[in-house]
């Protein structure tokens, strides 16, 4: 049993998790309404569907003993269990008083429940009693027309422990106050360990219904759900914060529900997506900068949809050396896959290049996707491109960004281990995990080697698929294999949380994709981007070589050179015969670093793959008297006068001119129309072609007029 849980092998057959999430929503939807569509994608990138993903970080990933314990007393009352509720005492609101009354009963050893409650036409809800769980009596029931009818035997025995409250308006503020109360009992109060079982606290958290519904498609039976869980949480037998009954009846009113809404969600998915597309074509209508494309099925339906705004086009001239793609999301209530495209601008934020809704996660939709975003960004392609692991990704990029380099997120992968090595490795997965990111980290792909044979012999992990799949894929996230890659800082767990940041503030609360469509609109405006937040950046050192970088460079860009210019001073320097200095940490931190000069250049190639320059050359340039740094180590990305905004309004400028304006706005109905079909597109880039061959060749001699039209 534990050897194959440890293989992620346990299930029966293969299991699409986003099916199961869908599922996961419609339960929800019985039980209370959903504010939100959007939820973490789970599938693991190996490929297998039997295999589930839990992020480090989530809210929900806590897991083990401390996990049990807190689903198996939690409230929300601001009230101390342990304070005995008396007559007169006096609460904002009926639900504060039931809380705080449910706390004392699961700390005394009872539960209760809501008895009567008295309305006024004025006051409405004017009383409300509270009860022992025991108290009063069952009334007969009409026996079932059935040879043996079953009967269950009652745990009412006439209990008197109650608290009754009243509603009062003081100072016309409705207030509620205990006018009786009573803890007197007629039968034995229970235990911790026998209250916890009482069905007014034994509750399926929203992780573990996730986890029942995965395992009982995959074929499992209640009981040996129930083991899995209690081994996965690592908690003796029993002490679940549920029993075996409530998982039975969970599964089973999951089956009566996905049955009854199965036909509905599919109506609404199709109508939902129509509706979406009529949202980007009212847009294109509006804003002729807008650009989207859409594919269908053998059946005509629609099947993906991509768009991107003029903004995002026109920063992507500027800041779209690096792309991130990311697929973190995914609807669960249409199915659909959100990819959506990040650049970085000079200030170290995200910004929005476009978005993709797609109906599965092949090669193919994903090929559709890259082929839609290069056809918005006019053609250019990235220098290089960030996605999570993914194999039809990974495919995709091949195919159709043959000229960008591809990087898999390093933090991505780390934030997977957890789920992938915890059950394998148990009380070895801390030391594992450490082992892990330092192997990252390796500058030399001998080194990096070596060590990785290191860390899968002594682990025994030499036939775990996922470190498999690492070591396939290894040219595109170790840093050995990635280090002469430019990605200007957007590997960073900075830059990452504030991706996500940007990402869960449009998609927290919304409820359909029209309000999703809405809230990107918002987010991509010029206004909801600007860097009006920007902050001040001192002087640290007083070195003439940081006076000049904050001249040139964004706070943000100066603040990490910066950093780098006040570590710098911690490294000896040994000259070199060949000319190359050789830079060691004086807690011998770091090994000897090779650094040559003229250019300057650093073994680890921190400005190849941030553009700015690290610590060791920055030593190096200060030994050598440079007071200010050369111009060819102020890249344009990172320069405080390189701003799209600018660029932006260059154009608007430009376009008073009536007849470039007329040109532009042609231009622009072509590249709408253009971009419908394959077809289209092929034409039209064809005709364009010649027509330029021909311009070229016609004599470029600029008429007096019209270089003075042009002028005025």
């Amino acid at each position: 049993m534990m050897k194959s849980l440890t293989n992620h092998d346990v299930f029966c057959q293969s299991v699409p998790v986003f099916f199961l999430e869908l599922i996961f929503q419609k339960i929800n939807a019985t039980m209370k309404p959903s504010n939100n569509i959007w939820i973490r994608r789970q599938q693991c990138p190996c490929g297998d569907w039997k295999c589930y993903i839990r992020y480090e970080g989530d809210d929900h990933t806590a897991s083990g003993s401390q996990l049990v314990k807190m689903e198996t007393y939690s409230s929300q009352s601001s009230y101390a269990p342990s304070f005995t509720p008396y007559v007169g005492q006096i609460y904002k609101t009926d639900t504060d008083a039931f809380q705080h009354y449910s706390n004392f009963a699961r700390k005394t050893g009872f539960s209760i429940r809501k008895a009567r409650s008295t309305e006024s036409h004025n006051l409405g809800v004017y009383r409300r009693d509270y009860v022992c769980y025991r108290s009063g009596f069952n009334q007969p029931r009409k026996k079932a027309n059935v040879e043996h009818p079953r009967e269950r035997k009652s745990v009412r025995c006439g209990c008197d422990a109650k608290m009754y409250l009243t509603k009062e308006i003081v100072d016309g503020v409705a207030q509620w106050y205990v006018s009786q109360f009573s803890n007197i009992h007629n039968h034995e109060l229970l235990e911790d360990d026998q209250v916890r079982l009482l069905p007014a606290y034994r509750k399926i958290q929203e992780a573990d219904q996730e986890r029942i519904l995965l395992l009982s498609k995959a074929g499992f039976p209640v009981n040996r759900i129930v083991k899995v869980l209690e081994l996965e949480k690592g908690v003796q037998p029993g002490q679940l914060p549920f029993i075996e009954k409530d998982v039975r009846n969970f599964v089973r009113t999951c089956k009566k529900t996905i049955q009854e809404n199965d036909t509905l969600l599919t109506e609404k998915r199709e109508n939902d997506t129509l509706e979406f597309l009529e949202a980007c074509k009212a847009m294109a209508e509006k804003d002729f900068e807008f650009v989207y494309d859409y594919s269908t099925d053998e059946n005509g339906k629609v099947e993906n949809i991509a768009w991107s705004y003029g903004q995002s086009v026109c920063a992507y001239t500027m800041f779209g050396d690096v792309v991130f793609f990311d697929t973190a999301y995914h609807s669960i209530t249409y199915g659909l896959l959100l990819g959506t495209w990040f650049g970085m601008d000079n200030h170290g934020k995200p910004i929005l290049l476009g978005c993709v809704l797609l109906q599965d996660e092949t090669s193919r939709s994903f090929a559709w996707a890259f082929q839609s975003f290069h056809r918005f960004m006019r053609g250019r392609q990235p220098q290089t491109i960030v996605t999570d692991m993914d194999t039809a990704i990974i495919h995709a990029v091949a195919n159709e960004l043959p000229n960008t380099k591809h990087v898999i997120c390093l933090w991505h992968i780390i934030s997977k281990l957890s789920s992938w090595f915890t059950v394998p490795l148990g009380l070895h997965y801390g030391d594992f995990r450490s082992e892990f990111e330092a192997t990252c980290f390796l500058e030399r792909i001998e080194e990096f080697e070596h060590q990785w044979n290191h860390l899968v012999t002594q682990y025994e992990l030499g036939s775990d698929k996922h470190m498999v799949l690492l070591y396939t894929y290894r040219e595109y996230w170790p840093f050995c294999y990635i280090n002469n890659y430019f990605l200007a800082r957007m590997v960073t767990k900075e830059f990452l949380k504030s991706m996500s940041t940007f990402l869960k503030k449009i998609l927290s609360s919304q409820s359909c994709l029209q309000g999703f469509f809405e809230e990107i609109a918002t987010a991509v405006s010029i206004d909801y981007q600007k860097n009006d937040d920007i902050q001040y950046t001192y002087i640290k050192t007083c070195m003439p070589v940081e006076e000049h970088a904050r001249s040139i460079l964004t706070p943000y860009a100066f603040s990490v050179l910066q950093n780098e210019l006040v570590l710098s001073m911690q490294y000896e320097i040994t000259d070199m015969p060949d000319g190359s200095y050789h830079l060691r940490h004086y807690k011998g931190l770091d090994k000897a670093l090779v650094i040559r000069a003229e250019p300057i250049q650093c073994s680890c190639k921190a400005f190849d793959y941030s553009g700015i320059l690290c610590r060791h050359c920055l030593r190096i340039l200060v030994l050598k008297n440079c007071f200010q740094l050369p111009e060819t180590y102020f890249l344009p990305r990172w320069r405080s006068d390189s701003n799209f905004y600018s660029v932006d309004n260059q154009n608007q400028q430009t376009g008073t001119d009536e007849r470039v304006q007329a040109f532009h706005t042609l231009s622009t109905s072509l590249l709408s129309e253009s971009i419908m079909t394959r077809e289209r597109f092929n034409y039209v880039r064809r005709e364009l072609s010649g027509l330029l061959e021909n311009v070229r060749n016609m004599p470029a001699i600029i008429e007096a007029a019209v270089l003075g039209s042009l002028a005025g």
